[in-house]
């Protein structure tokens, strides 16, 4: 009988403390320990041994371990696990440079380890079955995917702004279900709340196969809201991530005679529909597939190399903003 992997969790804070959950849960895996200088604040080990240093927890042996500590330490902390040959799965982003995200790629392919990155929205199920959808040609031809990533302040958050913790999910997103890389955007940001990094981006694109995309995202709205839209041949699609609800609204194929309420309506109206859809954490699904992986199952885990990506897009967001000129995105 095969032995159960034997992961490890470095930092249990707001997003470690969840993964030490989901492990402990998990099938064909062991949770044997995690590292936390603070000790285990929030009771997530659940009896796990939490020790002070990524040293320490390698002691213990480990096959995979997930990396969860601010995004300034992902590269130090996952460069010393590439070099005991253990797996990693990496929070997004997957490093605070596109420079050191390539050390990353590096380090890992040379030692033959499998490297993942926690773009968890990937694993929504609304997501999950638009992108579906899209594949079977519902929509027919995709026209434009927006995104609006809005809600207060996470005190969590201290060493990044909005564009690298929150707007890189949709980057992540937009180019995963239209299957297509940003060719060019152009964004504004500013910061409003007193803190060293920006909290407001608005970002507009246009991805390689034409598909146009505006993502409004920041960390100033007094409610919680996380939608994604994809308007096409077909209608729209309308996916709200938070409730993981996923909607149709269909173009119709019935004339309006009423001049009057054709001309208001524009487009024909057709049927809307809430799909039924099987609703599992995200999370758990995002663990399993990267314990799929380092079993060398075929699964769909976020590489490295498009962690790499998305955070060179996310540089272009910036560098965008800054210059407030249209920026080219090269590989």
């Amino acid at each position: 009988m095969t032995r159960s992997l034997r992961v490890g969790v470095v930092g249990l804070g707001m997003m470690g403390r969840h993964h030490a959950r989901v492990l402990r849960d998990l099938g064909g895996v062991e949770l044997v320990g995690a590292a936390d200088a603070l000790g285990d604040v929030h009771g997530a080990a659940g009896g796990a041994p939490v020790v002070a240093s990524v040293a320490q927890l390698l002691d213990l042996g480990l096959d995979a371990a997930v990396v969860a500590v601010p995004t300034a330490a992902h590269e130090p902390v996952a460069i010393r696990l590439a070099e005991a040959g253990v797996h990693a799965l990496i929070e997004k982003p997957v490093a605070s440079s596109a420079a050191g995200a390539a050390r990353l790629v590096a380090a890992f392919a040379s030692a033959g380890l499998v490297g993942a990155v926690g773009h968890v929205e990937r694993y929504n199920p609304a997501l999950q079955e638009l992108r579906r959808r899209l594949d079977g040609g519902q929509l027919g031809e995709v026209y434009q995917i927006a995104t609006r990533r809005q809600g207060p302040f996470p005190a969590r958050i201290a060493d990044v702004g909005v564009v690298k913790d929150l707007a890189t999910h949709d980057i992540d997103v937009t180019t995963w279900l239209a299957r297509s890389p940003f060719a060019r955007l152009a964004a504004l940001a500013c910061r409003r709340s007193g803190r060293p990094h920006e909290d407001l981006v608005t970002v507009t694109g246009e991805l390689e196969d034409g598909t146009l995309t505006t993502h409004l995202v920041n960390w100033l709205t007094p409610f919680k809201e996380r939608v994604v839209v994809v308007t096409g041949e077909h209608g729209t699609f309308v996916a709200d991530t938070v409730s993981a609800d996923l909607t149709f609204h269909e173009n119709g194929t019935v004339t309006t005679g009423w001049d009057q309420v054709a001309a208001f309506r524009g487009v024909a109206e057709g049927p809307s529909t809430r799909f039924a859809i099987q609703k599992r954490e995200p999370l758990v699904v995002e663990h399993e597939a990267f314990r799929d992986a380092v079993l060398g199952k075929p699964t769909d885990i976020v590489s490295l190399r498009e962690g790499l990506g998305i955070v060179r897009i996310a540089e272009a967001v910036l560098e965008s903003a800054r210059t407030r000129t249209t920026v080219e995105v090269t590989a």
